[in-house]
């Protein structure tokens, strides 16, 4: 027998996956194809000629839920036997309305379950000779950036969010383990590092910041310490999910000494006293102006990102305004917005406030965007002619895309970069730009 038909008699069951919703779910779903792969399963691009389809749902909003419902759809029609888990598992009645022949329904972070019901609808192969798989596991984002998530679930009881019903309370990994993680990563190749959680900031808090051994010292679980570890790994180190506590000032420093990116992600959500107090947020964005202040005073090239609701019930016009003005004071470098969407469960449906129209919310998110443009536009203006470091994400022998390190990958802008030298995804190179529009850059590799 040949070494190929060896090779054939020893592949195992072919698994189908889908993966949707958020960098913290994409983390979950890497966890599930390691655990696979380990076990020598097949990973199969089809649903049809796989033995089982896995689909790891979102259920924060009802969209999301929609389009969830519309996988697990497409994939009882293409195969039948599928595995559901995820955030829309943990409430898994109206799955079983849709679909009450799924082979099984399982929520988020329960691996173990899955890989059980997995055992049950296309039991592992008994052979020995199992695939090997890399040190730092199955990635699904490219080769050269990766999510690195630090903790699970959240304390915080925003209204309009059900992340805690679903994901539990804030649960922090060892600071040891995760640089374990990150070092693997690095030695892969990983050239950025994007540090997610539901409150980046707060980490180490349930656990009492307790130290754990990292290579040949204890690295207690807090917040600062864990970034100037990651930042000694050599990788850029880009944190996201960052609530503005006074104690991310220090990290702010680390930025402005070059220990990790300029760069920092927070969930401001809106600006208004009222609208944020309805939505269980911190109310004082005068306090918030003031901090975005000391960090640019600390971190002059400081990137900071934010992503906000409009439309959130009881928002009236005075509500929104007020969001307009903070906006042209604070300034954002980045920013999202989305139309408030009511999610089953959330606390926000019970206060009762006044739906905001859609046609309204619509308004005000075109509003909102055209304000944050001519910002976005004027300061993306000040970089023509500087010079910056890119790291790339699309390869090419006379022109590529890649990013600055104030944009994250997917959710920020790109640069469009003239070369005269080939160059490949995870390059860092450095441009010098050439012009500007509201949301990218066009340069040069010099």
């Amino acid at each position: 027998m040949t070494d190929l038909s060896n090779a054939a008699a020893r592949a195992g069951p072919r698994i189908s996956f889908v993966s949707l919703g958020c960098p913290k779910a994409l983390v979950d779903s890497e966890r599930i194809l390691t655990q696979l792969r380990a076990e020598g399963y097949e990973l199969s691009k089809s649903h049809a000629r796989a033995d089982a389809v896995i689909v790891n749902t979102c259920g924060f909003l009802d969209s999301a839920k929609a389009e969830s419902l519309a996988a697990i759809g497409a994939a009882m029609s293409e195969n039948g036997r599928v595995i559901v888990t995820g955030c829309m598992g943990a409430e898994p009645d109206q799955i079983r309305e849709a679909f009450p022949n799924v082979a099984a329904i399982i929520g988020p972070q329960a691996f173990e379950s899955v890989m059980a019901a997995v055992h049950d609808a296309a039991p592992a192969p008994h052979d020995p000779f199992v695939d090997l798989i890399p040190e730092q596991g199955v990635k699904l984002t490219p080769r050269h950036y990766a999510y690195l998530k630090i903790a699970e679930g959240c304390h915080n009881r925003c209204s309009f969010c059900i992340i805690p019903k679903l994901r539990g309370d804030l649960v922090s990994r060892p600071a040891g383990e995760v640089l374990r993680e990150a070092e693997k990563l690095v030695r892969a190749g990983v050239k950025e590092l994007l540090v997610i959680s539901q409150d980046t900031s707060a980490y180490g808090r349930d656990i009492r910041y307790a130290g754990s051994r990292w290579r040949d010292r204890d690295v207690a679980a807090r917040f600062l310490d864990l970034t100037r570890e990651l930042g000694s790994l050599g990788a850029w180190v880009r944190l996201h999910y960052v609530y503005p506590y006074p104690h991310v000032d220090k990290v702010v420093e680390l930025m402005a000494n070059g220990n990790v990116l300029p760069y920092i992600d927070v969930p401001f959500q809106h600006a208004s006293p009222k609208v944020l107090k309805a939505m269980r947020r911190p109310g004082d964005q005068q306090k918030t102006l003031e901090r975005l202040h000391a960090w640019r005073a600390i971190c002059p090239d400081i990137t900071i990102r934010s992503t906000f609701i409009v439309g959130f019930p009881g928002e009236t016009e005075e509500d929104f305004q007020l969001l307009l003005d903070w906006l042209d004071e604070a300034k954002l470098d980045r920013v999202g917005a989305f139309k408030y969407e009511p999610v089953r469960g959330a606390d926000a449906n019970d206060l009762g406030l006044e739906p905001v129209p859609e046609d309204l919310k619509v308004n005000r998110h075109k509003r909102f965007m055209l304000r944050q443009q001519a910002i976005s536009a004027k300061k993306l203006a000040a970089k023509v002619g500087r010079r910056f470091e890119v790291i790339v994400d699309e390869g090419g022998p006379h022109s590529a895309k890649g990013r600055t390190k104030g944009d994250a990958p997917q959710i920020d802008g790109s640069v469009h970069i003239a070369t005269r030298r080939p160059l490949r995804a995870g390059d860092i190179v450095t441009v010098k730009v050439d012009r500007a529009d509201a949301y990218d850059l066009w340069a040069t590799a010099v």
